[in-house]
């Protein structure tokens, strides 16, 4: 019962060291991108082809996947483009925005109508992001690069989950993380070389932070997701993850001496709550039940 646990305990530590990382500035936003795809892509791709998993479906399901990890690539260009440009914890807190757009993807798109703990949650999530920000950036419309790219960070986490819910029914998941890896590489590959980012000529510590990047930030964290996901609930997996923005911006407060004054404070914990009520589910609750055998009798 443990076990579970400690990977999810592990696979968050994993995850949130990925800003801090980043917001060193050893290796450009791009290229960082590029090689954290493309290193997670060497070690899983002969692990996939060795195990059967590399095999091709139908061409739709081969393009869902190939899509999916466009879009996962662009989630991470812009996260790390919103890092460097602010800061970890605000850059952090905007992207774990994205369940808030997954709900409102799910109602527009796949018809699912959310709770009114949804619309309550969204509610207080965005009151928290004006607060974390500062209400004048949003009176004097003064949203700079960085403040945009973390917003659309989580509208790109959020798009790339609700399509991999979707190919998931049918592809398993070594097989559709093979694939999205191997699309998202070439896609911010091509993407470094139009840009003109650099591919090499890095120093020494930030080959050590890409490949830090590639198989502890990307392969190990989401393995170790996957298996606690697998093992536990799902909602509780998810308001645990919702951590990774607190811890972020404690390590981002110790190793990089970033400053977190009590408006970031205050915003980023009206973020979080409004992100975790949109996880309670009140239609199973021990009231509504019994409401419904008061009914019945």
């Amino acid at each position: 019962m443990n076990q579970p646990r400690l990977a999810l305990l592990i696979g968050i530590i994993c995850i949130s060291i990925f800003p801090v990382l980043v917001r060193l500035n050893l290796v450009p936003s791009l290229s960082s991108a590029f090689y954290r795809m493309a290193i997670a892509s060497v070690v899983l791709v002969p692990y996939a082809i060795f195990s059967g998993h590399f095999k091709r479906y139908s061409a739709k399901l081969m393009g869902m996947m190939i899509l999916a990890g466009v879009i996962f690539g662009s989630d991470v260009a812009v996260w790390n483009i919103a890092i460097v440009g602010s800061s970890a914890t605000q850059a952090t807190l905007l992207t774990n925005l994205s369940p808030v757009w997954v709900g409102i993807g799910s109602y527009f798109i796949l018809k699912i109508k959310p709770t009114p703990n949804f619309w309550w949650g969204t509610l207080l999530a965005l009151i928290g992001m004006v607060v974390l920000v500062g209400v004048e950036v949003f009176v004097e419309f003064r949203f700079d690069q960085a403040f945009v790219f973390g917003v659309l960070s989580g509208v790109f986490y959020a798009s790339y989950m609700l399509l991999s819910k979707r190919i998931l029914e049918e592809v398993p998941v070594v097989t559709f993380m093979t694939f999205s890896l191997l699309s998202s590489s070439v896609y911010l590959g091509i993407w470094c070389l139009v840009s003109g980012e650099p591919l090499t000529g890095f120093s020494n510590l930030g080959w050590g932070i890409l490949v830090i990047q590639g198989l502890v930030c990307q392969l190990l964290a989401w393995l170790l997701i996957s298996f606690a996901t697998k093992h536990m609930r799902a909602t509780r997996v998810s308001l645990s993850l919702l951590s990774q923005a607190l811890l972020a911006s404690l390590l981002a407060w110790v190793f990089l001496n970033e400053e977190i004054n009590l408006q970031m404070i205050f915003g980023g914990l009206i973020v979080l709550v409004g992100i975790a009520i949109t996880f309670f589910d009140t239609t199973g609750s021990s009231f509504e039940r019994f409401k419904k055998r008061k009914l019945k009798s």
